[in-house]
């Protein structure tokens, strides 16, 4: 029997396999509402046969995009939008989930066909935020540091967006604290200079995003799951690491958070990661291990047998494709053949299962 599909219980919640489709940034939203494009991206890879299809980093403010082009949740029209596609991937058989985000100082920029740099405010830019003021880069505009007003103003944009995510008849959220956003800027010593309650010392740095996580744990229904991201290092000396990582996960089971999305770096731009095949997995497994709380594994996962060994030896509770989900929407009815194991097909295609 394979383990990778096998079925998987948070809460009241049972996923049809252990399979999840990363959020993937598409940069085709307009004015951060969802089109039909996203409709058909996220459908097709319910219709390929994934136990979980998670919408892309959505801004819980217009000033939380990363680009012009990314979606968002900062209105009850954003939510009512999302609705169809939510609806349509449950009726595939997959769970629908949205990924509440921030991107902090790396916001504002184009989207990667356009260059991906830094846009102004002749060009649909705006004024980025962060802990410190402290840029991404060389080029990037210096974010203004935020006041404690405006972190109250965030953290009342995360609850929101759960709250919108929740009448649109999603039934996983996911809060981004990775890749270097502005959740994850607030964990790193190295954009997060505050001399106030939010900086300095490790429960400091931890204290805004474990509010953020309270407040959307808080506001989800009790039994339904709540997903947090995280870069478990920064791949730099002297930054955020594997033993904070321990530390922060530990306060968020203690939250009610019910699994860790394992990634790693994003932070820094020229932070050296030694990218291979499942290179982030040990990070799953040391959180799972110590903390005693599910993971899911993601990076470089490209073969069903790799996949498989994942869930099989524990070393992670599910895995997360991205970039393998776009090469093929269907890889998980082509992962169940190639380990022996029983998929039920959509109806409509069924004639080609022989």
């Amino acid at each position: 029997m394979s383990m990778l599909f096998s079925p998987f219980k948070l809460r009241e919640l049972t996923f049809r396999n252990r399979i999840f489709v990363s959020p993937m940034c598409q940069y085709s939203s307009r004015d951060g509402m969802p089109t039909d494009w996203h409709l058909v991206h996220l459908g097709s890879r319910a219709v390929g046969g994934a136990g979980l299809v998670m919408v892309e980093a959505t801004a819980v403010s217009p000033e939380g995009r990363i680009s012009p082009d990314d979606s968002g949740i900062w209105s009850d029209a954003h939510g009512e939008a999302f609705a169809p596609i939510a609806r349509f991937i449950r009726e595939q058989g997959a769970m629908p989930a949205l990924q509440l985000a921030h991107a902090g100082r790396k916001s504002s920029c184009s989207s990667p066909w356009q260059g991906g740099g830094p846009v102004d405010a002749g060009h649909r830019g705006w004024q980025t935020v962060a802990p410190s003021p402290l840029p991404f880069d060389v080029g990037h505009s210096v974010p203004r540091e935020l006041t404690l007003e405006e972190m109250e103003g965030i953290r009342r944009d995360f609850a929101e967006g759960a709250r919108r995510a929740l009448a649109s008849g999603f039934q996983v959220v996911e809060v981004h604290m990775a890749h270097g956003y502005l959740l994850n800027e607030f964990l790193s010593p190295l954009t997060n200079r505050r001399t106030d309650d939010y900086g300095g010392s490790l429960e400091n740095r931890m204290r805004f995003p474990l509010e953020v996580a309270r407040t959307v744990r808080e506001i989800w229904p009790a039994d339904l799951p709540v997903f947090v991201r995280i870069s478990a290092t920064d791949w730099v000396e002297g930054g955020w690491n594997l033993e904070q990582s321990l530390a922060l996960c530990r306060c968020l089971k203690e939250r009610g958070i019910d699994l860790i999305d394992c990634s790693t770096g994003g932070l820094m731009p020229h932070a050296k990661v030694p990218v291979g095949p499942g290179y982030q997995t040990p990070f799953a497994t040391a959180i799972r291990r110590d903390v005693e709380i599910a993971t899911g594994a993601v990076g470089m996962i490209t073969s069903p047998e790799q996949a498989e060994q994942i869930v099989a030896t524990g070393i992670a509770d599910v895995v997360l494709l991205a970039r393998e989900m776009l090469r093929d929407p269907y890889w998980p009815i082509h992962a169940a053949r190639a380990l022996g194991a029983d998929h039920v097909w959509p109806v409509q295609y069924e004639r080609a299962k022989g």
